[in-house]
């Protein structure tokens, strides 16, 4: 079976299903999970009940897709997303988007967990995503191209949708909630970055790090899908005192009440 044949069957399993039919797509990351629990009349697929699909075995990423209302918009959301850590390829992390493009999602708002690099940020800050820069050491477009799902050599020049960022800060003024702003990078994990590599990271331009996102990114604007980024800053790396990944659990789900609310209403004015 190819990759083509893969996502139908996926997208197949689901539609045969659900009564609704999303067009916006939500990936939560660690310790964010819990916006699907506010999604109204919600139908809830594990991982493990879709074919083809990975499992998540990250704690604080619950593993399966939840379909429903929210803010009066059909939604599908990644209750815990895939990573790369985890030993999964690049296309099984991202086969949830290709599964979401397949089901009509045009839009998709991606979140996570990241350490702070730059001094404009903070632990608990929101950090608009206006770009990214790539470490990870395989694109998940890499192999052949089917050109059902998208261009051989797509532009990444415009990865965030500039006028759903116009709208997320005009947004988040409205609710009275602090948005940052900055780049976003991502290495592979599981381990946090050395002092050294910190200083490098700050060197080349980045706000913040984590170890998901990218692959996802690249793979819904291969597809035409608009995208939206959203980090919640656990923590500012690289100091003497380290971090956890129950620390950034911890700090996710002090964030949690204002990231909630600042999803949901972005979704009203969509």
């Amino acid at each position: 079976m190819n990759y083509l044949d893969k996502i139908n069957e996926a997208t197949q399993t689901i539609q045969s299903k659900t009564k609704y039919q999303p067009t916006i797509g939500l990936i939560l990351g660690s310790g964010l999970g819990d916006l699907a629990d506010q999604i109204e009349r919600p139908e809830k697929y594990p991982y493990g009940e879709i074919p083809h699909f990975a499992v998540s075995t990250v704690k604080g990423h619950s593993g399966q897709l939840v379909i429903g209302e929210l803010s009066g918009k059909q939604v599908i959301a990644m209750q815990g997303r895939i990573h790369y850590y985890e030993g999964y390829d690049m296309k099984a992390i991202t086969f949830p988007v290709r599964v979401m493009k397949a089901m009509g999602v045009d839009t998709i708002i991606v979140t996570n967990a990241a350490g702070g690099i730059s001094p404009h940020l903070y632990v608990g800050a929101l950090m608009l995503i206006s770009d990214h820069i790539n470490f990870f050491p395989e694109n998940p477009l890499r192999g052949q191209n089917f050109e059902a799902l998208g261009v051989r050599f797509p532009d990444m020049a415009k990865a965030y949708d500039r006028d759903l960022q116009a709208l997320a800060l005009k947004t988040a003024q409205k609710e009275n909630i602090k948005l940052e702003k900055g780049i976003y990078t991502a290495v592979t994990g599981p381990t946090y970055e050395t002092a050294a590599e910190m200083k490098m990271l700050k060197y080349i331009g980045a706000d913040a790090v984590g170890m998901s996102t990218i692959p996802e990114v690249i793979v819904a604007r291969h597809a035409n899908i608009k995208v939206l980024g959203i980090s919640a800053i656990t923590d500012m790396t690289g100091t003497d005192a380290g971090v956890s990944h129950a620390e950034v659990i911890e700090v996710a789900n002090q964030i949690k009440p204002n990231f909630i609310r600042l999803i949901k209403s972005i979704l009203e004015e969509l």
